[in-house]
């Protein structure tokens, strides 16, 4: 039996942070979109346990962590721990979603194998402990899970489907340098000592996206962590600068950063702003939300 399970990358079209709490985690009020940007994972039965993977041809293999450390290996490993099996199976990663660039691509594998091992060892696992293991590894991978547009609170974890009624075009510029995300939330810490315990709800974006309005959404585009990341990181400024002087409505940084993503008002201004990007950034991606979640796309 094999089996191959797509998972979508994920952009933060708000992010509000609070102040830690005292296990550590910021609470957040976030709003995720799944976009068609993808990693697909392939399970094939077997006795023992393997991970591998491809990644494309501008993402430096070297930072996806292999040998037991892999998130998928995590997820493995606390499904078959709630259902009292020995992991096993042979997966295979096929990575697309940038690395360490804020769009959880790592979630997004974990939540592949969680869909995917359920279905290798015939475990059905309920959708709420499937959720409940995902909160677990991580605050991204439910949200990996649903896919669609989320409101996410908590520490993200806690997610809820939210109405959304337009057909999203973004451009995204990834960068080959990664960013640390403790590093950015400690500098977030430094800039914002009086953040709130509860971030606020993000009513006009919620509007904009029930409207289905592109140009009501990209002026409610937010990201708190922004500020810190453009600290530790001054070239995306240009970036953005650059991005909006190409013609998209808008543009920010998505999650923890370096990934910045434009809102284009259509597939055709999409085309157009990523053209103008591509002189003077390599990779340069053309894509859509919102997208299904985790979701098999194959088997055998």
């Amino acid at each position: 039996m094999t089996l191959t399970v797509r998972a979508p990358a994920k952009i933060n079209l708000h992010l509000g942070v609070g102040a830690p709490r005292e296990d550590g985690f910021h609470p957040l009020t976030s709003v995720y979109q799944a976009v068609g940007v993808y990693d697909d994972l392939t399970v094939t039965r077997a006795d023992g346990w393997s991970v591998d993977l491809v990644v494309a041809d501008w993402i430096d293999r070297s930072h996806v962590p292999l040998g037991g450390a892999n998130i998928v290996d995590r997820a493995a490993a606390l499904l078959a721990a709630h259902h009292g099996l020995v992991p096993s199976g042979d997966l295979h990663i096929d990575k697309a979603i940038p690395v360490a660039g804020g769009m959880a691509g790592g979630s997004a594998d974990a939540a592949a194998a969680l869909v995917a091992l359920d279905r290798l060892w015939g475990v059905e696992t309920s959708d709420a402990d499937l959720l409940a293991i995902a909160a677990e590894l991580g605050s991204d991978v439910p949200f990996a899970l649903i896919g669609g547009t989320a409101l996410g609170t908590g520490r993200g974890e806690i997610v809820e489907p939210v109405a959304d009624h337009g057909t999203w075009w973004w451009v995204l510029v990834p960068s080959t340098e990664g960013m640390s995300t403790p590093a950015v939330y400690r500098h977030f810490d430094e800039l914002v000592p009086d953040a709130p315990a509860v971030p606020p709800m993000p009513d006009a974006l919620l509007a904009a996206l029930d409207a289905g309005d592109p140009h009501a959404l990209a002026a409610a585009l937010h990201n708190d962590l922004q500020q810190a990341a453009l600290d530790l990181r001054p070239d995306l400024a240009g970036l953005i600068d650059a991005g909006e002087a190409a013609g998209a409505l808008r543009g920010v940084v998505t999650g923890s950063g370096p990934t910045c993503v434009f809102l284009c008002e259509s597939a055709d201004a999409a085309r157009a702003t990523a053209a103008d990007l591509r002189t003077a950034h390599d990779v340069v991606l053309v894509t859509t939300g919102a997208v299904a979640g985790a979701h098999p796309v194959s088997y055998v």
